[in-house]
């Protein structure tokens, strides 16, 4: 299990591989454009080829790209739904050719309509992607924290829609405080066996990439998405080791995306504290 971080990215792609040594990152996760803006980067081959070579001397690896904030699937705009295709599709583009593990996105919201009345929308477009992106990088979607008509606060929706996509490339990114914030209580023992085998029943623990180790601001069952700095929330110091205990992510790496002890973004401090509970965890 490795322990890492959401790590910026400006000035070139490779420069996240000294962001990540400064907070001891062991796996990053970055943007490959800024996430509020459409248009995706430009695939340069030398900028590739740097940042594959950054990745082998460093050893910082897996490497994960997340997509703009701006991808909604489930849309009734035409237009907000052909830009996030493309969106997507470009920098699935980028992490093939950079040697980027996949996409980690937010499928997006269905704005109250029902996830069913979205549904055949967002196999089509995921279909199309799979059909127009390279076959080495992974589409892999994150669960919501329950807001807004969110599509995946359920893991069955998220099953459903990679039952019906039917591609291997698609995978899942467990967020903490998301899965937290819609109910999913794993912070307790019980509740986390029940949580991955209800992951296991509608998904397969085989499709589990990556999670995003936020603790939460709020309460379980809140349904907003804040994320806390590690042992600061509602999860806890305790709750997280009782995730890395669980033998559903003993191989998984566990990425950063809380606001830092400066409001920073993820930091050494919030590192060191998932490392400490993995040692712990680890002796037992």
């Amino acid at each position: 299990m490795k322990v890492g971080a959401h790590v910026g990215a400006s000035g070139g792609l490779v420069t996240a591989f000294e962001r990540a040594k400064k907070i001891g990152a062991e796996t990053i996760q970055i943007f490959g454009a800024p996430p509020q803006v459409w248009n995706r980067r430009k695939i340069r081959e030398e900028e590739c080829e740097a940042f594959r070579e950054g990745m082998k001397e460093s050893g910082i690896e897996p490497v994960f790209l997340h997509g703009p904030y701006l991808i909604n699937l489930a849309t009734e705009k035409p237009d907000q739904l052909e830009k996030s295709k493309k969106a997507l599709s470009d920098d699935l583009r980028l992490a093939a050719a950079a040697g980027i593990k996949g996409v980690i996105f937010h499928v997006g919201s269905h704005k109250g309509v029902g996830f069913e009345k979205v549904l055949p929308q967002i196999v089509k477009t995921l279909k199309e992607v799979v059909k127009d992106t390279p076959d080495d990088a992974w589409i892999i979607l994150e669960n919501n924290a329950g807001q807004g008509g969110g599509v995946g606060s359920r893991l069955s929706e998220l099953g459903a829609i990679i039952k019906e996509v039917g591609s291997d490339r698609l995978k899942v990114c467990l967020d903490t405080q998301h899965a937290y914030a819609s109910g999913y209580n794993l912070a307790d023992p019980k509740g986390v066996d029940a949580v991955m085998e209800e992951f296991d029943e509608h998904i397969g623990l085989d499709r589990l990439v990556a999670v995003h180790a936020n603790d939460s601001k709020i309460d379980l069952g809140g349904g907003v998405d804040r994320h806390e700095n590690i042992g600061k929330g509602h999860i806890g110091k305790k709750g997280f080791e009782v995730i890395m205990s669980h033998p559903a992510f003993a191989d998984v790496p566990f990425l950063l995306e809380v606001p830092g002890l400066q409001d920073e973004g993820p930091d050494k401090p919030n590192v060191d504290s998932l490392k400490k509970i993995r040692s712990k965890v680890a002796k037992g």
